[in-house]
């Protein structure tokens, strides 16, 4: 049997101090987001555009600031409650594959139940029923954009007390593999905002009763969040229809290609066990909040911000854009696909001729097809996708007018013409960062696992992520 014991890792993110200030700058960055781009008066709102003139009452008016109290609202973490649980429930009825985790370091498998695209079609097609019958004004859609912020806090909370949990619930963990609970390599520095922060166990688990045994991480990780960044750009479309009374190519080209990305994620469900967030990372605020909060409302900011400024490509602007997505989806699928197939299988006719280094840790390092281009690569496929996000924004920013007699609503560009463009290419730029700070942890992890190995499969694959670049 494997070893239970571990040896401690110096500490990522900037440490504690970097922890405390990611636990409480990315929420109030999601609030930025959410208010100094909006339907009341701008994206951004017209008192960034001239500082000199901005004063706090001001700011407050022009975002439409509820006060902290308007925050959240008893509806809301009911109904946010309530999707949580219907998604439990769609885990514990709905039919699932079975499979087995990869092995762990203390000895054996973890088993796990995946039906998550079973689940999204089901919750898809119940959408769609609805707004069939009662269009725009299902009253999925309109919840939605009513609640927006209050959804937004709601989401945050559960992501705090979640990380709470499963931090407590950690010291549980007992030496030996009887319950086949372990600890994460860099969840126990000792320091408690740290490993709250980065998660103490590896794969926490909770019996619930109807459910049985739910995986906390891999559920969290691809169910509540990826399906609420498809709801949420879906509660988007219905807005511009029903203030615009048509749906611009732009919307529909954002809501179908992510649509394609998160239902291909849950398609592929089981490949995300092979995945550092699976394999290495404990489970703590930092993957709670980024499943849970992060990702679902700010990786929706493009669709957001066209259902109040409405942006017509034309064909030659969607075929462009079309091309970077087809582009960057077929380098992150075939390349996942690959690696996938190799290590669950590697002697598949479609891998087997594939040539490798044999390391002194078991493991086998590809060196030809796709990860003899760059060690990374499938991370190159995944920024192509986000510029395809972030393109059918155009030269963003837009100021809403009100007539004084009639009170209608103008939108136009103006002076704010360029000025929305850190807002909606956020996800590109961060993304980028995500990126490459992801691939330089993995390669901290790859050294200290491969040692000498690992330097002679850089000596001959020699890129990171973008062949001939970088």
């Amino acid at each position: 049997m494997a070893s239970n014991k571990v040896q401690k890792h110096g500490y990522e993110f900037g440490g504690p101090i970097g922890a405390s200030l990611i636990t409480f700058g990315l929420p109030i960055g999601c609030y930025a987001f959410a208010f100094l781009c909006n339907d009341i008066s701008g994206c951004p709102v017209p008192s960034l555009l001239h500082p000199s003139k901005l004063t706090l009452d001001k700011l407050k008016r022009e975002t439409g600031w509820p006060g902290f109290t308007g925050l959240l609202n008893t509806e809301t973490v009911i109904a946010t409650l309530g999707y949580y649980l219907f998604s439990l429930a769609l885990y514990a009825l709905l039919p699932g594959q079975e499979v087995q985790g990869t092995e762990l370091r203390s000895g054996g498998r973890l088993k796990y139940k995946f039906n998550a695209f079973y689940s999204a079609l089901f919750t898809l097609v119940v959408a769609f029923a609805g707004t069939v019958a009662q269009g725009p004004d299902f009253p999925l859609w309109t919840f939605i954009d009513r609640n927006y912020i209050p959804l937004l806090t709601s989401n945050i909370l559960i992501s705090y007390a979640l990380a709470t949990y499963v931090y407590v619930a950690s010291f549980d963990v007992k030496s030996g593999n009887a319950e086949k609970r372990e600890l994460a390599a860099g969840g126990f520095s000792g320091n408690v905002i740290y490993d709250w922060f980065i998660g103490r166990e590896l794969n926490p688990r909770v019996n619930i009763p109807g459910c049985g045994e739910v995986d906390i991480k891999t559920f969290m990780e691809l169910r509540p969040g990826m399906l609420g960044w498809i709801l949420l750009n879906l509660a988007y479309c219905a807005k511009q229809y029903g203030t615009y009374g048509t749906l611009t190519d732009s919307i529909l080209l954002v809501a179908f290609s992510q649509t394609i990305y998160v239902l291909d994620a849950l398609y592929m469900e089981s490949a995300i066990l092979t995945t550092i967030d699976i394999t290495t990372d404990g489970f703590g605020f930092m993957l709670a909040f980024g499943d849970l909060a992060w990702l679902p409302f700010t990786y929706s900011l493009q669709a957001r911000y066209l259902s109040v400024h409405p942006v017509q490509l034309g064909i030659t602007g969607v075929a462009g854009i079309l091309a970077v997505q087809a582009a960057g989806y077929y380098v992150f699928r075939a390349s996942n696909s690959q690696k996938n197939m190799f290590r669950t299988n590697p002697d598949d006719p479609r891998v087997k001729h594939l040539k490798y280094i044999q390391t002194s840790a078991g493991s086998r390092l590809l060196t030809t097809g796709w990860w003899g281009q760059a060690r990374h690569i499938n991370y190159l496929g995944d920024w192509l996708m986000s510029w395809a996000y972030c393109l059918p924004t155009g030269v963003a920013g837009y100021i809403i007018r009100r007539s004084i007699i009639t009170g209608q609503k103008t939108v136009t560009q103006g002076e704010a013409r360029g000025w929305g463009i850190p807002i909606t290419y956020f996800f590109m730029l961060y993304f980028a960062v995500l990126l490459i700070h992801r691939e330089r942890r993995d390669e901290e992890k790859c050294k200290k696992k491969y040692g000498k190995d690992w330097e002679e499969y850089c000596r001959i694959v020699k890129w990171r992520i973008l062949p001939g670049v970088y």
